[in-house]
């Protein structure tokens, strides 16, 4: 564990505040869930929450099938980092942070299907990807909320992607938002 150096009392209510730096470094929203841990020292562990992550291994079997069935590398996300990558770049994405622009595009709950040289083309990572010409993004729903993105990805930009991929990938946000529902 690494001190921060800050420290902070505890308020009448039992609430701690998290400083400022540290919520945008770990991009800590207001409403962002947390999960409570202690240790036998008396430590406390606070982490970010992630639905997504308790699909982890589902989610990588499903990246895997509709890498086969579409013949375009997929990567899962939740709303902090890429969970699952099929189809290539495995090294180069999972469990890497998103980008804020797909971020962003999360809050919008867009689907976006475009090519490198279009505006609205959306980085996976903050490193972004030299490889890849083509996206296609659908957020996935839990409960009306948006808690992560299935991405089919494409370094050919001479093979367009369309209202097919854009089908694929809705259904399969869809899917793994019932997964988590139910």
């Amino acid at each position: 564990m690494k001190a921060t150096g800050i420290v902070r009392r505890i308020d009448d209510l039992g609430r701690v505040v998290i400083p400022k730096e540290i919520r945008r470094t770990l991009r800590l929203r207001e409403g962002t869930p947390l999960e409570i841990f202690t240790d036998r020292e008396g430590e406390i562990i606070l982490k970010k929450y992630s639905p997504m992550a308790e699909l982890g291994i589902f989610a990588g079997q499903y990246a895997d099938a509709l890498a086969q069935g579409s013949g375009r590398m997929v990567c899962i996300t939740d709303r902090d980092q890429v969970l699952a990558v099929a189809g290539g770049l495995k090294k180069d994405l999972v469990q890497k942070s998103i980008s804020k622009e797909l971020e962003q595009l999360m809050g919008k709950r867009e689907i976006v299907v475009a090519s490198k040289s279009e505006k609205n083309f959306v980085p996976v990572t903050e490193e972004g990807l030299e490889d890849v010409a083509l996206e296609t993004i659908a957020p996935i729903l839990c409960e009306g909320d948006v808690i992560g993105t299935v991405i089919l990805l494409s370094k050919e930009e001479k093979e367009k992607m369309g209202e097919t991929e854009k089908r694929l990938v809705t259904t399969a946000a869809n899917f793994l938002g019932r997964q988590m529902e139910g």
